[in-house]
C-alpha cells in the first residue's frame, strides 16, 4: 500500500470515528445556557450576594466563552473578576488557583506558579494541582516534569482531563501519533453532554495536524468541533486557512470577513489581509491590516507577555517588517524557550537577513 493510499485510509477510518462520536447538547442551546449563566451570576455579583463557588463559576464561564467567541475583552473580564474573587475570600485557596489560570492565560507563568504555591500553603492538596502546574511547566518548555504529573493524573484517574491533558503534550511536543492515540482515547471516555469540552478538545487536535500541514487531517477534526459548535470561532478561523491553502480563496474570505467584524482578536483581520492581497483585492487588504496592527499596538500595551508571538508573526507576514518581529520573537523565546518559539526566532531571522541583503521591504499592497 503507498504512503498516500495508507494516509487515505487512516483519514476515512478516523472521519468513521469522529461521525460515531458522543451525542452532546446542540451548539445554539449550549451557547444560549452559557449566556444565561453568565449574566445570572453577574447580576448576583453586582447585588453582592455571590457565594465563594459562583465566584469561581463565573470566571470559569466567562474564560470559555471568550475562548469559543475569540473574544479577548472576555479574557480580560475573567482576570478581573479572578482578582475580584481573591479579595473576598483571602484565606479561600481556590480563588488563587482561579487567578494562576488567568495568568498563565496572559502568560505571566510565574505569577500563576507564586498563586499555586500559595493556594497548597492554604490547604489544597499540592497533587490536586498538578495538573494547573502541568500546564504551566510545558508552556515553558519544562516537559520532563510536565509528562512525570500528566503521568501521574492519568494513573491517579484516568478521565477526560487526564487523557486530554496528555494529548495535548504530545501534540505540544510533535509527536503526532502519539498525540491523535490520547486525544481520541480522551474523545471516546468523554461522559458529559456540554459540547464545549468535547468541541475544544477537537479543535486542540485539529490545530495540532494543521501546524503539521496535513490539511485534510486537521479539516476532520475542525469540521467535527464546527458541527458541534457553530459559533466556534477558533475553528471557523482555522477551516478558513485550510480553504485558503486549497485554493477557495472566496471561501476563505467570506469566512474571515464575518470572524474579523465578530471577534476582537486581530489574528482573523491579519488572516482577512492576508487572503485578500494574495487575490489582488489590495485596498481592502490594506484596511484589515491597519486595523489587525493597531489593535496589536493596543493588546502589546496591556498584555507584552500574552501576544509578543501573535504580534511577531503578524510583522513577520503581512506587516511586512521582520526586524520588528525578530525583536518581538526573541522576547517571547526568552520568556519560554519552547521548540515553537526557537522555530519562529529562525524564522524571523531568515527573513530579516534577506531584507538586509536586498533592502526591500513587503507591504501588503505594494506591487
Amino acid at each position: 500500500m503507498s504512503s498516500s493510499t495508507a494516509a487515505g485510509c487512516a483519514s476515512s477510518e478516523m472521519r468513521l470515528d469522529l461521525d460515531n462520536g458522543p451525542a452532546t447538547t446542540t451548539g445554539v442551546i449550549a451557547m444560549g445556557n452559557l449566556n444565561a449563566r453568565i449574566e445570572g451570576l453577574t447580576w448576583q455579583a453586582t447585588r453582592g450576594s455571590l457565594t465563594g463557588d459562583g465566584w469561581g463559576e463565573l470566571v470559569e464561564l466567562t474564560v470559555l466563552r471568550g475562548h469559543v467567541l475569540g473574544r479577548i475583552d472576555d479574557a480580560e473580564r475573567a482576570a478581573s473578576l479572578a482578582e475580584a474573587y481573591v479579595d473576598q475570600a483571602r484565606r479561600d485557596p481556590r480563588p488563587l488557583v482561579a487567578r494562576a489560570r488567568l495568568a498563565a492565560r496572559f502568560h505571566r507563568f510565574s505569577a500563576a506558579l507564586a498563586d499555586l504555591d500559595a493556594a497548597t500553603a492554604l490547604g489544597l492538596d499540592r497533587r490536586s494541582l498538578d495538573e494547573e502546574r502541568a500546564a504551566v511547566y510545558q508552556a515553558v518548555g519544562r516537559y520532563d516534569e510536565a509528562l512525570a504529573m500528566h503521568r501521574q493524573a492519568l494513573l491517579r484517574r484516568p478521565d477526560f482531563s487526564a487523557l486530554g491533558a496528555l494529548a495535548r503534550y504530545h501534540a505540544e511536543r510533535g509527536e503526532m501519533v502519539e498525540a491523535q492515540t490520547w486525544f481520541l482515547a480522551a474523545r471516546r471516555g468523554y461522559r458529559g453532554v456540554s459540547p464545549f469540552p468535547l468541541a475544544v478538545l477537537e479543535f486542540q487536535c485539529g490545530q495540532m495536524w494543521l501546524a503539521q500541514d496535513d490539511l485534510v487531517s486537521a479539516r476532520i477534526w475542525l469540521e467535527s468541533a464546527a458541527r458541534r459548535l457553530p459559533a466556534y470561532v477558533p475553528a471557523q478561523g482555522h477551516l478558513a486557512e485550510i480553504d485558503a491553502a486549497e485554493g477557495r480563496a472566496a471561501v476563505a474570505i467570506g469566512r474571515l470577513r464575518r470572524l474579523a467584524l465578530a471577534s476582537d482578536d486581530p489574528h482573523y483581520a491579519t488572516q482577512l489581509a492576508r487572503v485578500l492581497d494574495e487575490s489582488q483585492a489590495s485596498a481592502e487588504a490594506q484596511f484589515w491590516r491597519a486595523h489587525a496592527a493597531a489593535r496589536y499596538e493596543e493588546l502589546m500595551a496591556r498584555h507584552p507577555e500574552a501576544y509578543a508571538d501573535h504580534v511577531a508573526e503578524f510583522w513577520l507576514t503581512v506587516g511586512g517588517d521582520p526586524q520588528r518581529a525578530l525583536r518581538l520573537s526573541l522576547q517571547n523565546l526568552a520568556l519560554r524557550p519552547t521548540p515553537r518559539a526557537h522555530a519562529l526566532v529562525n524564522r524571523a531571522i531568515s527573513m530579516a537577513n534577506s531584507v538586509n541583503r536586498t533592502g526591500a521591504r513587503y507591504h501588503v499592497g505594494d506591487a
